[in-house]
Parts: structure tokens; sequence; C-alpha cells
């Protein structure tokens, strides 16, 4: 049943917002199954971690930002770039390792980074890119850009010194910086119950910043955190953190067994999917019917078997280009 909190947030957005939601979550999600079954037939190789289930987070929190705010995120970060707008064709291609990937090739599942949209880049050392989000608070007040860097972590973050360091910089120096914590419950294989003893956001209020926690399987809730959030950071009050309690349908990456998670455990938070969770608000509410989402569905399919083409098509990095980007040392002597 929709809240009387979420009928509220239904009227207020609209039918064409909440229909952008609806769609970004689906392409998400239709992507990433792409992706799976693409990995496992070779197209794609390293790493692939799937972002399955999470959707509404990075659909609510990136919404709420505008053009001129940036963005830095962990290796989970395909659904990241979509909601963000980067081109699901030059995604997909960067996946294959192709030269018209987002970063011509050279980063792969882990590295996509677009410059054009504020989107500098998926981290694949965990919390590393935490300062970068502080460096780029302090660039935002140097340069009086107004605006805010919105920083994206796992849960498996918060036991790296770079999480109590950038967040201790970021309230001295009072950067505009939002911290959000995609907590799914296990870094990689260990549950977040058995590595860390308190709650999230007490490691956040004990630096004495602004800290709450939602429920990041609900696309609004999100939404509704991160507009407080940017309008805290964007005022010159300083950093804001915000948890959002999600999961993940499918393992770490793609080379993990899951053997330390019961199925029932899945099929639960399957239950409170946030897909279906925002078709049910949209359908009570009068803003979709069955006939408006298959055509959501059916764009999406198009969207995605279109990114696929581009990318079987899209030519390898030439050999001439290989030392490219690459900093030579200079001479000595």
């Amino acid at each position: 049943m929709t809240t009387p909190i979420q009928s509220a947030a239904t009227t207020e957005l609209g039918e064409e917002q909440l229909g952008l939601f609806l769609y970004q979550m689906v392409l998400i999600r239709r992507f990433e199954e792409k992706c799976g079954e693409l990995y496992t037939k070779g197209k794609i190789k390293g790493f692939l971690h799937l972002y399955t289930g999470q959707e509404a987070c990075a659909v609510g929190a990136i919404a709420a930002l505008e053009e001129r705010d940036k963005i830095v995120t962990h290796y989970r970060d395909h659904g990241h770039a979509l909601a963000r707008g980067l081109d699901p064709n030059r995604v997909m291609a960067e996946l294959f390792g192709k030269a018209t990937g987002v970063s011509g090739g050279r980063g792969g599942s882990m590295h996509l980074y677009d410059i054009t949209k504020g989107f500098l880049g998926g981290y694949a050392i965990v919390a590393a890119h935490l300062p970068l989000a502080v460096g780029l608070g302090v660039a935002s007040q140097m340069k009086k850009e107004d605006s805010v860097a919105l920083c994206i972590f796992g849960d498996g973050s918060v036991g790296e010194g770079e999480f109590h360091e950038a967040l201790n910089m970021s309230v001295l120096w009072k950067t505009p910086t939002i911290f959000f914590c995609e907590n799914n419950l296990y870094g990689m294989g260990v549950p977040l119950k058995e590595s860390l003893s308190t709650d999230i956001p007490k490691l956040a209020a004990a630096y004495n910043m602004p800290a709450v926690s939602v429920d990041g399987m609900d696309v609004l809730a999100v939404h509704t955190a991160m507009k407080e959030a940017v309008a805290h950071a964007r005022s010159g009050n300083g950093p804001y953190f915000v948890e959002a309690m999600t999961y993940r349908y499918r393992g770490h990456s793609m080379a993990d067994p899951e053997l330390y998670r019961l199925k029932d455990e899945i099929e639960r938070y399957r239950k409170r999917d946030c897909i279906e969770r925002l078709k049910t608000q949209m359908f009570e509410a009068g803003q979709l019917d069955e006939a408006k989402f298959e055509q959501i569905a059916v764009r999406v399919e198009q969207v995605v078997e279109d990114s696929i083409e581009f990318a079987e098509r899209s030519p390898q990095p030439g050999l001439d280009t290989l030392f490219d980007f690459v900093t030579k040392e200079p001479a000595r002597g």
C-alpha cells in the first residue's frame, strides 16, 4: 500500500517526472541483465559488478542534482552513469573495451567517465574517491561555482581510513560535499553486522555533519532525502550524509558464487523491489496503466539492443594509441 508520504510525493513530482524515474530504473535493470548475459558469452571481460536491485538509489539521488554538480562513485557504477544521462551506447562500448566507449575502452566496467556530464569516474579502490569528493568541494568553493559534489560509496568503505579522513576534512573546510552510502548489507561476502559495531550514520554524526538513513528501495524516499542534502550543501552549510538501505540481487561480482546468503533473503528483498513499488504507486495515483508501462519496456529494450549493436560494431582501440594519456617521466641528467 502507498503511504501518505508517498502519495504526497507522487502528487508533487507529477506524472512526467515519475515516468522518467520509472524509465531510468527499468533501463538500468535491463541494461544490467544484458551485461550479465554478455559477460557469460565473453563479450565483456574483466570484473563486472551488477547493480540490479539498487536502481532507486542511483535514480533518486542523481535526479536531485543540477548539471553543474559533480559525481564520483564506486566500481558498481553502470546505474549511476545511466541515471546521470551518459549515452547507453558509449557505456556499453566501454564495457566491451571499444574505442567508442566513454573512457576510450581503457576503463571498462569499473571506470566509466564523462566530463561533459560531470561524471568524474567510477573508482576501483574502495573509499579512494572520498577524498576526491572533498577536493571537488574545495574546487567549487575556490571557483565560486555554486556546485555540489556527490560521492557515492558502499558500506564496505566505512572501515577504510579515507572514509574518516574525508568526512573530517569536509566538515573542517565546510565543503559542499554529499556523502551517499549505498548500504546493501554486504562488503563483498561479509555481512555488515559482522564487521561494524554501530550504525553508519552515527559515524557521520560523530564528525558533526547531518546524517540520515532512508529506504533505498524507495526512489521517492531517496529523492526527498537528497533534495534536502543538496539544498543544505549548496547553501554553504557544509557536507551532508545520506545512508540508503538497499540490496543487490546478484553477487558482489560475476565471479561470486554467493555462498554467504540464503535464497529466501534475496526473495524477501525482491518483494520490496523498487520498480514494482513505483509502478504500484503510479497505478494507484492514476498516472500509469499497463499499456503505458509496456511502452516503457519496449523503449528500454530497443535502447539496450541498440547499445549492444553499437558496441559490437565499434572498433578496438588502435595499437598506435597504446601510450596515449600516459605521462612520461621527464629525462634526467
